[in-house]
């Protein structure tokens, strides 16, 4: 699976690197280089990890992390911090603030995937497993294959997709923006009233049996997806 890197860094070298590099490593990266954009694009798109530089124009890397620990929607996602900034104290904000690790300039962009590498195995280790299992529900990455309670279901592409971000995200409510960033891409021009026929459909292929809906319509939000009993 492909993780998804959001790198806030007002360094124009210093954040095209730290994209050339991770993408070489196999992550997908978005680029911001102003600290009072990094709420909106979450708002848009989660990503699984985020690179805060602590000195950023118009709100520092330091307030974010603190408003990412602050909304509930965004509360558990990994976030690295990159400072200039050595000092003990500094370092001790940086974490009290919400930062899962600390990494200080200088450091080569070879520490620095290691680490992003290290946080996700560490805070989202789904990333790189090859099943996801959320309670009578079983999803194989590698055989494109689901099974609730045993019972193989039969699941078109964009459902599987669909059913696959749910499953990565338990209990948090999506809108339809982000499931259509998610499912078809943030370049789709697709309507939002797609997502409603897709969960229709999502719904007559997963819930069966007695195992009960496994989809939550969030009146005036969007969806969730709320794990089965095993």
């Amino acid at each position: 699976m492909q993780a998804h890197v959001l790198i806030a860094e007002d360094e124009p070298a210093l954040l095209a690197t730290l994209s050339y590099n991770l993408e070489a490593g196999g992550f997908r990266v978005t680029q911001v280089d102003d600290g009072g954009d990094v709420m909106m694009h979450l708002d848009e798109e989660l990503p699984d990890l985020v690179i805060l530089d602590w000195m950023m124009p118009n709100m520092s890397g330091l307030q974010v992390c603190k408003e990412i620990r602050h909304r509930a929607a965004t509360r558990n996602l990994p976030v690295i911090m990159l400072t200039a900034r050595g000092e003990e104290d500094d370092r001790i904000r940086g974490l009290d603030a919400g930062a899962d690790d600390y990494v200080t300039k200088p450091f080569s962009t070879n520490e620095l995937i290691a680490r992003v590498k290290a946080v996700l195995r560490r805070l989202r280790p789904i990333l790189t497993e090859e099943q996801i299992v959320r309670g009578d529900l079983a999803m194989d990455l590698t055989a494109h294959r689901v099974t609730r309670d045993g019972l193989p279901l039969h699941l078109g592409p964009t459902e599987f997709r669909m059913l696959r971000h749910f499953m990565e995200h338990p209990g948090r409510v999506l809108s339809r923006s982000q499931l259509l960033d998610a499912v078809w891409g943030n370049e789709s021009e697709i309507e939002e009233r797609t997502v409603d026929v897709h969960i229709r459909r999502l719904r007559q292929a997963v819930n069966v049996g007695k195992g009960g809906d496994v989809i939550r319509t969030v009146r005036s939000a969007g969806y969730a997806f709320e794990p089965p009993a095993a």
